[in-house]
């Protein structure tokens, strides 16, 4: 999806000999050239692919961690975000912003004492008619190239690919107060819980919404649902892949799932509603969250590993290929994979 770059600038985070953490900020922002078109789209593809995301919003006097600590000492409110209300209200210069968060993570990275070298690179654009913000911190990684006489070179190379601390602002949504929970969205990623906070902290803001919990309660819902319906296993199956699809292209989109629009495809198949279930079994779900991608694959799929076992399945399979005894917590499985087959025949001798 085509995004429309506004602003962008990279400014260079690195570690000097004494260990001390150095920062080299760029005067300028970069021009708006195919060069950074094509980095900026690469990296939100990278970003919008990232499947494990958290949804936050700044934090305010009223959240707990700001009300009076002991001693009387009051926590300060961050300082991200009153950058980012001057850049908006006051119309700051967008160097100027950018070059203040830069200021701002170097404190957050000796603070947590993280000597990380990498590019931070601020980016405004508008995509699906709002305005973003993007904040990540671009990893680097050795390698080479050849120069203009042929000879081969050592060279830094940007490693958009291991992205693992980058967040997104939906300006629209945080001015208008339209998302007040999620208008910050951030990758969740394998760094660990240590470098996430330090992440969350350098931005002010704390998560709001656990996309996993709520798609999980949703692919639950909708499953116990399907089947207190008592609806034919073709009518069931078609259900499970509409509101996977439709959760799918949500997600894809940066969209919200809403309830309403999945009662809408049940009730064109003849089930029930999904909100009137939940508020009938007390089960709390919002209106509008979030997706988590890996959460949304049990709508299809059951699947698991565990004592060097790894198995996986369409639901539509149990019952027909797959049978389950609960009772002897058996699978037996009628016509495995070609490729599978193949490897347990040389196995035991056999012509494939």
């Amino acid at each position: 999806m085509n995004l429309s770059l506004e602003n962008s600038v990279v400014h260079h985070v690195f570690q000097d000999p004494d260990g001390n953490i150095g920062l080299r900020l760029a005067p300028e922002p970069l021009l708006l050239k195919e060069e950074v078109e094509v980095l900026l789209e690469e990296l939100n593809k990278v970003y919008n692919a990232k499947p494990a995301k958290g949804y936050a919003s700044f934090v305010s006097p009223d959240d707990p961690r700001f009300q009076e600590a002991e001693g009387g000492e009051s926590v300060p409110l961050p300082e991200f975000p009153k950058l980012l209300d001057s850049r908006l209200q006051n119309g700051i210069a967008f160097v100027d912003f950018s070059q203040q968060v830069a200021r701002l993570l170097r404190n957050e990275l000796e603070h947590y004492q993280f000597l990380e070298s990498g590019f931070l690179l601020l980016a405004e654009y508008q995509q699906t008619g709002d305005s973003f913000l993007l904040v990540a911190f671009l990893p680097v990684k050795d390698g080479v190239t050849v120069s203009a006489d042929l000879s081969v070179d050592r060279s830094s190379q940007l490693d958009i690919s291991k992205v693992q601390l980058a967040a997104r602002v939906n300006l629209s949504d945080y001015q208008t107060g339209i998302s007040d929970s999620h208008y910050i969205s951030f990758i969740k990623g394998r760094a660990g819980r240590k470098v996430a906070e330090f992440f969350l902290d350098f931005l002010g803001c704390a998560e709001r919404v656990n996309a996993k919990k709520e798609t999980d309660q949703l692919v639950q819902s909708v499953q116990e649902l399907v089947r207190q319906d008592d609806l034919s296993p073709e009518v069931a199956s078609e259900i499970r892949k509409d509101v996977y699809d439709y959760c799918g292209e949500q997600w894809s989109q940066g969209e919200q799932i809403r309830l309403s629009d999945i009662d809408t495809r049940l009730a064109e198949k003849g089930a029930g509603s999904l909100k009137a279930y939940s508020e009938q079994q007390g089960v709390s779900m919002a209106e509008e969250f979030p997706a988590d991608r890996s959460s949304l694959r049990k709508l299809m799929k059951f699947q698991g590993q565990g004592g060097g076992m790894s198995v996986a399945f369409e639901q539509d399979m149990l019952g027909e290929r797959v049978q389950y005894d609960p009772k002897t917590d058996t699978l037996t499985i009628v016509g495995t994979p070609p490729n599978l087959r193949d490897q347990l025949r040389r196995f035991y001798g056999q012509d494939s």
